[in-house]
C-alpha cells in the first residue's frame, strides 16, 4: 500500500526514554560463557559418549561483527546476567499501578509534548505501535491515554520491527478522518522475549520507548515539524522471525527463567530467527519497497539527505543503502544507533530520527524506514518543513 499527500500532515516531535540501566558486549559475554562452562561441566558424561552437543562461548568481537551492537540498555540487567535466570526481573504490578510497558511510554510521550509544547487537550488519540506487547486488554494505549490525562481514544496494534511506520500511517489516515493530532508511541521491552541461552541471539535486543507526534498540516507549528511526503507499506508472510508466545501454549516457569537454549521444548516461545535467510530475503524486499516509494513520490535516491533506517543489524543497513543509491552510505547518510541501544524493534528507526535530524534545512528530504518480523516493511518519506 502507497500512500503519497499533499503534506497535509506532519510530524511536530518525537520523545525517546533510554532505561538507565545497560550491558556491554563484554558483561553479557562474560555471564553467557559462565552459562557454557556450568552447561557443559553438568552434562560432561552425556558429552564424553555423545550423546549431548556441547554448547559453545561467545566473545564480543563475535557479537560486533555479527551484528555491529557493542551495548544496550535494559530494565533490568541483573536478572539478565545471572547465569541462573537469564531474564530479566521486572515484578509483577498491582492491577491499579500503571503497568511498566506503559510507564516508559509515558515517558517518551511527554518528552513529545514538551518538544512540541503540546498539553493533553491538543492531542485526540493514542496509538501503542510495538511488538512486544504486555497483555491482550486493556489496550496498553488506553492505559498510557489515561495516564498522560487525553481525552479521546487509544489502541494497540503490532506490526513487529514495522509498528512506528505502520503507526505513522495510522496516525495520518486518522487525521485525515478528523483528528487534530495523534500521539503515537513504541514502547519495547524486547529483552523479556529473548532467549540469553542462544549464542546466536543473545545479543540482539535492548529496551526502549519512543514517541511520535502526528498533526494537521493546516497552521503555523510550535514544533520541529517535518511534511510527511508519503508512505508505502508491505507484508509477506515468513516463518523466519517468529514468538510463538500467546494464549494458546502459555507456560510458567517456577524460575522464571530463560528456557534451555538445547532442552527446553518451549524455545520458540521467545524470539526465534533463521538469521541468514532473514538477510537474504529482506534486504531485497526492503531496498526495493524504498526505491519504489521513492520514485511514486518523484524523489531521486541521491536527493535524500538521510535513511532513518530499523536498527536491527549493521550489514543489512549497509546492504540496503547500497542498493537503493547504488553506492555505500556514509554514517552522515545513514545513521547508526544501534552499537549503542542495539535491536530495539519497532523503536530503532525512530530513535535514529529522534537523534540524528537536527541538521536538517527547510526543503531537506529523508526516509524513515522500519521492517522486519512478518515480513513488514513500512517507508515514511519526510520533508523539513519551512
Amino acid at each position: 500500500m502507497t500512500s503519497n499527500t499533499n503534506a497535509d500532515v506532519r510530524i511536530v516531535a518525537t520523545g525517546l526514554y533510554t532505561p538507565p540501566n545497560a550491558i556491554s558486549n563484554d558483561e553479557l559475554v562474560a555471564s553467557f560463557n559462565k552459562y557454557v562452562d556450568e552447561y557443559n561441566a553438568a552434562n560432561a558424561a552425556d558429552i564424553e559418549r555423545g550423546a549431548t552437543e556441547p554448547l559453545q562461548k561467545s566473545s564480543a568481537e563475535f557479537v560486533e561483527k555479527a551484528s555491529g551492537i557493542k551495548s544496550r540498555y535494559c530494565i533490568d540487567r541483573d536478572g539478565i546476567l545471572d547465569t541462573s535466570r537469564m531474564a530479566p526481573r521486572i515484578p509483577e504490578r498491582p492491577n491499579g499501578d500503571l503497568a511498566v510497558l506503559s510507564e516508559i511510554a509515558v515517558f517518551a510521550a511527554r518528552d513529545a509534548m514538551r518538544a512540541a509544547d503540546l498539553k493533553p487537550a491538543d492531542i485526540d488519540g493514542v496509538i501503542c505501535a510495538a511488538s512486544n506487547m504486555q497483555r491482550g486488554y486493556p489496550a496498553v494505549a488506553v492505559e498510557i491515554q489515561d495516564a498522560l490525562g487525553i481525552d479521546g481514544f487509544g489502541f494497540d496494534m503490532n506490526v513487529a520491527c514495522a509498528s512506528a511506520a505502520f503507526g505513522i500511517e495510522t496516525g495520518l489516515g486518522l487525521i485525515r478522518a478528523g483528528a487534530r493530532r495523534i500521539l503515537m508511541v513504541n514502547p519495547e521491552i524486547c529483552t523479556a522475549h529473548l532467549n540469553f541461552r542462544d549464542r546466536d541471539s543473545h545479543f540482539i535486543f535492548g529496551d526502549v520507548a519512543t514517541a511520535v507526534m502526528l498533526e494537521r498540516a493546516d497552521g503555523p507549528s510550535k514544533g520541529d515539524a517535518w511534511d510527511i511526503l508519503g508512505t508505502k507499506l508491505l507484508t509477506k508472510f515468513s516463518n523466519n522471525i517468529r514468538n510463538n508466545f500467546g494464549f494458546l501454549n502459555h507456560c510458567e516457569r517456577e524460575t522464571g527463567a530463560a528456557p534451555d537454549a538445547q532442552n527446553d521444548p518451549h524455545t520458540d516461545k521467545l524470539f526465534v530467527q533463521e538469521g541468514r535467510k532473514v538477510f537474504k530475503e529482506v534486504v531485497p524486499m526492503v531496498s526495493e519497497c524504498i526505491s519504489d516509494h521513492l520514485a511514486s513520490v518523484g524523489v531521486a535516491p541521491d536527493a535524500v539527505k538521510r535513511f532513518w533506517l530499523h536498527q536491527a543489524n549493521l550489514a543489512m543497513n549497509e546492504f540496503i543503502a547500497r542498493k537503493v543509491l547504488g553506492r555505500d552510505a556514509n554514517r552522515t547518510e545513514a545513521p547508526v544507533v544501534l552499537d549503542e541501544y542495539a535491536n530495539t524493534s519497532a523503536a530503532g528507526s525512530i530513535i535514529a530520527f529522534h537523534k540524528h535530524r537536527s541538521d536538517f534545512a527547510a526543503g531537506d528530504v529523508g526516509v524513515i524506514c522500519a521492517f522486519g518480523a512478518g515480513y513488514s516493511a513500512g517507508s515514511v518519506i519526510v520533508r523539513k518543513s519551512a
